[in-house]
């Protein structure tokens, strides 16, 4: 424990650090999402009296290009973030003969060979130069970006990469005491409870449905809404103190699919704004189309949404479907291979059900039961986490329903229980996680009115009242290889949901507030080393560790990563091993929260390491290059441990509409941890592998609780005692 338990908080002393394991070995993962701390769809237009507010897309001409950095800079960078690796190993005795500083040196060495004029480095730089000069928007992203971080990547879909957000109950709703615990855990009432495997499609129990099919038209019309606003230029420019956002990631939403192929995917190119006008409806297992727009683009009326909705559901309640969508959870290659089997088996009938899932605005996923906690599953790690929220993250990523219901490969899915309780799921490639994240805060913002009363007006809906909402079921011709291949994608995304150990922590005994006003450090650089402290002790040790860093400030930027395991971190971590005073840890503390800002800055100002690395490796020709002629230092194994990211780390925004988020980790001994830092409530969504022999997500759930109540006293005791807001403050 970090905290000595023997006493009340006001006499506990800070105990010495006992770590569980020593044990560590490099994977190889990625990370989703970004850092942006403001939902800033709903920010308010704060212009000069008289003007008006900009256009969506008004402020894309004026931004810069992602720049390429010089290979000085980036190296230089580089070296400081692989010193803690070797202090570290120094420190296990791991550098067999050799010091921190000689196996610095040689790679000093390597880093001036990488920039020598006339070097193979500087040949690659030049390289990318030129990619810059002959792509239009961006050099990565126009490029690289798509297939080399997503496309190629053969793993399953479910887990693996997409990302998941839960909506918090409405208030007055019956799921809405669910999260006012204070202790009082409860499962949802009438909860279709199984194995970590997941029940599947589940019991039919439609008795709360009311609340599902009333939350499901309410989430689709404010999703249209916010469509309109889109298509309308009506959405405010996001931007910061730094400069205007791109915002082309917010084209990237609605009617894009993820197509599987060989050798890598590919995702669809609707036209923004995207002339589709329906949504795909999925219950147990069968497919709708479902007509929400009319003509015009504008929503058609909620009263009609909502009893196709219901034509729907007792429809689907004839008989299960056959189960067709299991097949986007499986592997890439296998899915590809089965999507044109598919298709050829009946190119009519299945090509014209899957243009239509493909083609839709997004996906509706209705499931027929309440999902319970998986059995034997461990209480919460903190008195603030509602037990239900874990079922509910695992109902969102698809985990809790074995991969039926879904359709992994669209952009974006909402997924709606019979009581209401609802979250969104998206495939990541099209956009990062923020984005969605700021459309579904914006849907969340106005409550969903109780059943049986009326729908308030909306905007973007007709007056005329346009024509009723249609809908269809999608048919499909099933012959036997589809059904095998259906059956096998369902095994293994049992076992992959087995696999997955999906866990929210709330946590509300502080939050960001006090660690601006009390504790004086940035509140997303104070979580970091929360996490660096947490890993380490059930670890042992430190890992490199990834955090994403936005890029929006260029034109189509992505991210960057933040290296959160810095020599500043591992020298706090490293005090509270030893068992330091408070005045030196706190000292330390502040050190390493100061150089996790000014590397923040960095990588999200184009100064960033590790895309600029890669696009190097990228640009090189073994044919013109040499066969073995990659510069040493990228070649070197302490480059490729730098980038093992056992921790793969994100953080959104203070997200008081969520009950959490998250997205898994792609190693089997690591961590995947997605939070949200209210000014008052943190929220962690942690995900490992039930596989890892030194993972947990209970026991480092619980290792963050007293990770954050031990830097709440080293703050307490030693923070300086005005009311100043903390400097360097992002």
């Amino acid at each position: 424990m970090l905290l000595s338990t023997t006493t009340t908080a006001t006499s506990r002393r800070l105990s010495p650090f006992v770590p569980r394991s020593t044990a560590s070995s490099p994977a190889l993962s990625r990370s989703l999402s970004s850092t942006p701390r403001s939902m800033f769809a709903l920010t308010p237009y704060r212009g000069a009296p008289g003007t008006s507010q900009p256009k969506t897309f008004s402020r894309q001409g004026g931004l810069p290009r992602l720049p390429i950095p010089q290979i000085d800079a980036t190296t230089e960078r580089y070296l400081k973030s692989i010193e803690p690796i070797l202090l570290q190993k120094e420190e296990f005795g791991e550098l067999k003969g050799s010091s921190a500083k000689e196996e610095m040196d040689k790679r000093r060495e390597w880093a001036k060979e990488l920039a020598q004029e006339g070097a193979v480095g500087t040949r690659l730089q030049h390289r990318l130069v030129d990619v810059d000069r002959t792509t239009p928007n961006n050099w990565l992203d126009d490029r690289y970006w798509l297939v080399k971080a997503y496309h190629e990547w053969r793993v399953p879909l479910l887990i693996n990469s997409n990302w998941w957000l839960m909506f918090r109950a409405d208030p007055g709703s019956p799921l809405a005491k669910l999260e006012d615990t204070k202790g009082q855990q409860k499962q949802p009432e009438d909860c279709d409870v199984a194995g970590l495997e997941g029940v599947g499609l589940g019991k039919q129990q439609w008795d709360q449905a009311q609340w599902g099919v009333r939350r499901a038209t309410w989430l689709i019309s404010r999703f249209l809404q916010f469509k309109r606003r889109l298509d309308d230029e009506d959405i405010m420019p996001d931007a910061s103190r730094a400069g205007a956002f791109c915002m082309h990631q917010y084209t990237r939403l609605f009617g894009i699919t993820r197509i599987p192929a060989l050798p890598h995917d590919w995702n669809t190119e609707p036209p923004h704004p995207t002339t589709a006008k329906h949504v795909t409806v999925a219950v147990r297992d069968n497919f709708y189309s479902l007509e929400v727009l009319n003509d015009d683009g504008s929503i058609k009326e909620l009263d009609d949404i909502e009893k196709a909705l219901w034509d729907i559901v007792n429809d689907a309640k004839q008989s299960d479907g056959a189960g067709v969508g299991v097949l986007t959870s499986d592997d890439r290659d296998t899915w590809a291979v089965a999507r044109e089997q598919l298709i050829l088996s009946s190119p009519a009938t299945n090509a014209a059900s899957l243009r239509s899932i493909e083609d839709s605005l997004f996906v509706v996923s209705l499931d027929s039961s309440n999902l319970g906690t998986p059995t034997n599953h461990p209480p919460p790690p903190h008195q603030a986490s509602p037990m239900s929220t874990d079922a509910h993250a695992r109902n969102t990523s698809g985990a809790g329903r074995s991969g039926h219901n879904r359709w992994f490969d669209k952009a974006l899915t909402i997924s709606v229980e019979p009581n209401g309780r609802a979250g969104i799921m998206g495939e990541h490639s099209p956009c990062d996680a923020l984005i969605p994240s700021i459309v579904a805060d914006f849907a969340a913002a106005e409550p969903c009115p109780a059943p049986g009363s009326p729908f308030p007006a909306i905007a973007g809906r007709n007056k005329q009242g346009g024509s009723v909402p249609t809908w269809k079921k999608l048919e499909w011709k099933i012959n036997e290889s589809t059904t095998t291949s259906i059956a096998s994608a369902e095994s293994k995304a049992k076992e992959l949901a087995s696999n997955s150990d999906i866990r929210m922590l709330w946590f509300d005994e502080y939050g960001a507030e006090w660690m601006k006003k009390i504790g004086k450090q940035s509140p997303d650089a104070f979580i970091q080393q929360a996490l660096q402290l947490a890993y380490a002790k059930i670890a042992g040790r430190q890992t490199a560790t990834y955090e994403t860093a936005s890029t929006r400030l260029y034109k189509h930027g992505r991210t960057d990563v933040i290296r959160s395991f810095s020599r500043e971190s591992y020298d706090f971590v490293k005090a509270v091993r030893d068992g330091k005073g408070s005045k030196e840890v706190y000292e330390l503390l502040s050190k390493a929260t100061t150089a996790h800002n000014a590397q923040t800055r960095a990588s999200s100002t184009g100064a960033g390491i590790d895309r600029h690395l890669t696009g190097m490796r990228l640009v090189y020709n073994p044919s013109v290059d040499g066969e073995n002629n990659m510069p040493s230092l990228l070649t070197d194994p302490l480059f490729a441990e730098s980038q093992t990211w056992k921790l793969s780390t994100s953080g959104l925004s203070a997200g008081d509409r969520f009950a959490g988020t998250g997205f898994g980790c792609g190693y089997e001994d690591g961590y995947g941890i997605n939070y949200l830092a209210g000014a008052s409530l943190l929220k962690f969504g942690i995900e490992s592998k039930h596989s890892g022999k030194q993972t947990s997500t209970t026991e480092f759930a619980k290792e963050v609780v007293e990770a954050l109540r031990f830097m709440r006293e080293v703050c307490e005791k030693e923070a300086p005692k005005d009311e100043g807001a903390a400097k360097g403050k992002l």
